[in-house]
């Protein structure tokens, strides 16, 4: 050991992968939801390793994904507190461009963000206030995310074959092996060998 202990510095560019946010329809016609993340170098891999990752033990019919950096997250909201309450009105500079959002609640903690529609605005804080015109019922949302499309790596239809090699799997459901009526045949007739 050297006596006198070597400078600290900083790590070195890209040695930790980026988080990014994955996001699975289970059937068709269903809103995509929240449901989990995973760690890559870059979108693509992220788009390949969500696809091992979540699509291996049930089916589903379409996966995307974005970088974590592009969720534009309200304040939570505790208790019967609506999240859209929680929002600042600020006052917005019209812009020329629009880009178009997509706008995710969560309902209830412990559940996931699920998708509810998809507004147009020129900054996430628009695009929330637009949310709120367009989306806030009595049903009190407990957060909202905003999302850039643009930075959604969706699958597209040309891959949508993928989603094909996924049969139902229900060799992995415990149902599946009706473990109590193998027993209930195996003491059966262990008691009548008795």
């Amino acid at each position: 050991m050297p006596e006198t202990p070597k400078d600290i510095v900083p790590k070195a560019p890209l040695d930790q992968f980026g988080t990014f946010e994955v996001f699975v329809q289970p059937k068709e016609g269903k809103p995509f939801q929240h449901e989990g993340i995973v760690h890559a170098p870059e979108l693509e891999m992220a788009y390949v390793l969500a696809k091992e990752a979540f699509t291996r033990r049930f089916t589903c019919t379409s996966l995307y994904v974005v970088d974590t950096r592009s969720v534009f997250v309200s304040p939570l909201a505790e208790g019967t507190t609506n999240a859209y309450d929680l929002l600042e009105q600020k006052q917005e500079q019209h812009s020329i461009s629009e880009d178009t959002f997509e706008i995710y609640h969560l309902l209830k903690r412990g559940k996931q963000h699920v998708h509810i529609g998809t507004v147009k605005a020129s900054t996430p804080d628009a695009a929330m206030q637009q949310a709120k015109t367009m989306f806030n019922t009595s049903t009190p949302v407990m957060n909202i995310w905003a999302i850039r499309t643009k930075d959604i790596r969706f699958t597209e239809e040309s891959e949508k074959d993928l989603w094909g090699t996924l049969p139902e799997k229900k060799f992995r459901d415990a149902a599946s092996y009706k473990g109590g009526d193998k027993l209930k045949t195996f003491l059966e007739r262990n008691s009548q060998a008795l």
